[in-house]
């Protein structure tokens, strides 16, 4: 064997050294597991369910689509309650919520507009575009600067993934219920909010506008399942 050869079958177990490959115990080092809390199990939870929602959307289910998706955005509220009333909220743990985010409120909006209501691949392509690139920059803001206050008032910084996740839906549920309106329409409607994530306008965070969430919740809930079940 020449000394070529040793020095490249050398080379070859340096690089499959394993313990060479292992980032050390370090200040910058940060072990995901060890940071994760109970919120951020839950938030997790949330993901699961969210993709089971993107699952059954593909799967042509898009009823109980909705209904798994709103299981989602159950549970990414109860994250934020959970880990308020430990104390655990942290700059990580927001970050990991803007994540899941994206899969409890982007990702099903798209995939709704495109299996049921996109006229065409190309209305989707552009909807569903705008939809990711709007909210997916307005959740980096969000994490950037998180809540604006006015007067004790705490604001999102213009509109949130859920307004816009909301919308889609009650386009979906119009459409199912009025004959006239249609994909390119509920697509221009889509189109035209989706930079509002991005706006200057004050979303307002109170136990109204929650309340008012829930309720819209609870009444897709049972929009969805009278279409199942051929109430409507």
């Amino acid at each position: 064997m020449t000394n070529e050869l040793r020095e490249a079958i050398r080379g070859v177990r340096n690089r499959l050294d394993l313990a060479d490959r292992r980032v050390g115990t370090t200040a910058d080092r940060t072990n995901v597991l060890e940071q994760l809390t109970g919120a951020d199990y839950i938030s997790l939870g949330a993901l699961f369910v969210g993709w089971a929602s993107a699952l059954l959307f593909v799967g042509g289910e898009p009823n109980w689509a909705l209904l798994a998706m709103f299981g989602a955005f159950l549970l990414d509220k109860a994250d934020g309650w959970y880990a308020r009333r430990t104390g655990t909220s942290s700059p990580f743990g927001r970050q990991v919520d803007s994540f899941i985010d994206i899969f409890a409120y982007l990702v099903p909006a798209v995939l709704l507009y495109h299996f049921v209501l996109a006229p065409h691949v190309l209305a989707s392509l552009v909807v569903g575009f705008l939809v990711l690139a709007f909210g997916g920059l307005r959740l980096v803001r969000h994490n950037e600067e998180g809540f604006g206050s006015d007067g004790g008032a705490s604001y999102y910084h213009g509109t949130t993934v859920v307004h816009t996740n909301l919308l889609v839906v009650a386009n979906y549920f119009v459409a199912a219920l009025v004959g006239p309106w249609n994909g390119w329409v509920a697509g221009l409607l889509v189109a035209a909010a989706c930079p509002l994530m991005v706006s200057d306008y004050k979303a307002y965070k109170t136990d109204g506008t929650h309340v008012l969430a829930g309720l819209a919740a609870v009444a897709a809930v049972g929009l969805a399942l009278g279409l199942e079940f051929g109430y409507l």
